[in-house]
């Protein structure tokens, strides 16, 4: 495995489930959904670089780093091909994955994906890298969802654990800057998405207050998108059960088929 790039696994089976979770997440946060997909599927979730146990992962920050990285790890797993699952910014390593190593990739499924539009909350995204005891994680996450779906006290414990390791919070302050810099984000330009032909997916809480459902709009024709209705951004743990059956129906899903690409003229 990759050194310094941590992973959690679960289930086992032919197919292999890859889950990439947000910014200042863990792996801890796909627990219900990966607890759901493991019967028969094996599952591995990712501490991303810059992250939980990835902390440590050289020069973590920039989304294509850390596509690159979970790559890099998946074939020293020697794991040919992966339905791939991200959330908000792990949503964007997962299309950047799927777009550098489109073989690889089953099935794609995006959940408030980043780099889909240069919206983004920065202020929301800066004070949630910046807070550090149980009371500025709680109210943080809460401001990312919906008032009927508080933050559990699980994810609001796990959170304040990470960010008692040493740097923690100091790489999470200096990401959340670089990914809001001019309170836009890195876009993936449509007519890349458009080369995307493995089955792709895409879930968006209407009431998305950190990246605009807007930003599903206009998506290539053979994306399927599921506006989930009065949600916020933490599908993942708004609606697990929700999130993993779109991923299990995804996987079922057939590749399109390859069209031609007209010749280059002489």
């Amino acid at each position: 495995m990759t050194s310094s790039l941590h992973a959690v696994e679960q289930g086992g089976g032919s197919k292999v489930v890859v889950l990439l979770h947000g910014f200042g997440g863990s792996h801890a946060v796909w627990n219900d959904v990966a607890l759901s997909l493991a019967t028969g599927t094996r599952v591995l979730a990712y501490d991303l670089p810059g992250h939980g146990r990835s902390l440590d992962f050289p020069n973590a920050g920039p989304v294509k780093l850390a596509a690159t990285a979970v790559l890099a790890d998946l074939a020293a797993r020697r794991i040919r091909r992966v339905h791939l699952v991200g959330h908000s910014m792990g949503g964007a390593v997962a299309t950047l994955m799927a777009l550098i190593e489109p073989a690889r990739v089953a099935s794609l499924t995006l959940i408030a994906p980043g780099g889909f539009g240069p919206e983004i909350n920065g202020p929301l995204l800066r004070r949630f890298a910046a807070a550090t005891d149980k009371s500025e994680i709680r109210a943080s996450l809460a401001s990312m969802a919906v008032p009927q779906s508080p933050p559990s006290d699980r994810s609001v414990e796990t959170l304040v654990g990470l960010r008692k390791r040493p740097g923690q919070t100091r790489k999470l302050v200096e990401i959340a800057a670089a990914i809001t810099r001019d309170e836009r984000q890195g876009v993936i330009p449509r007519e890349r998405l458009e080369l995307l032909d493995m089955p792709v997916m895409v879930l968006w809480g209407t009431d998305d207050p950190v990246l605009p459902v807007t930003q599903a709009d206009d998506l290539p024709a053979h994306f399927h998108l599921h506006h989930i209705l009065a949600a916020g951004h933490m599908l993942v743990e708004e609606a697990p059960d929700l999130v993993a059956e779109a991923i299990r129906r995804n996987m079922k899903r057939r590749r399109r088929p390859s069209r031609p690409r007209l010749a280059a003229a002489s």
